[in-house]
């Protein structure tokens, strides 16, 4: 199953010279989580694109100098809302524990 990422308007993703771009290591997990859940028939392609399109239209909304803007901010509260939508989580329950994930120090108990 493949999803139509969309390659222009609103919902595409950050690109260079067409390869998909991640500006920390938390947006590609989202990324990949939103990917994994839906090939995994999570959700329907179309039912988080539109979550996402809502989400980006409240972002700059929110904040019309885009100073604040983040596309994969978007992405994973948009994750958020479909997921939560199917009452596979409650909601903010995404948001709490990527926080929780990003505030450990490197190596968190990884011996090396």
């Amino acid at each position: 199953m493949t999803s139509p990422l969309a390659l222009d308007g609103p919902a595409a993703p950050p690109r260079a010279n067409g390869e998909l771009v991640f500006a920390e290591p938390w947006e590609s997990r989202a990324f990949g989580m939103a990917m994994a859940l839906h090939a995994d028939r999570a959700f329907g392609w179309d039912e988080f694109q539109a979550a996402l399109v809502a989400r980006i239209a409240e972002s700059e909304t929110a904040d019309p100098s885009g100073a604040e803007w983040s596309y994969y901010r978007c992405w994973l509260a948009a994750l958020e809302d479909v997921l939560a939508g199917r009452g596979a989580l409650a909601p903010g329950e995404v948001t709490a524990r990527v926080e929780l994930l990003t505030t450990r120090p490197a190596g968190h108990g990884h011996p090396h």
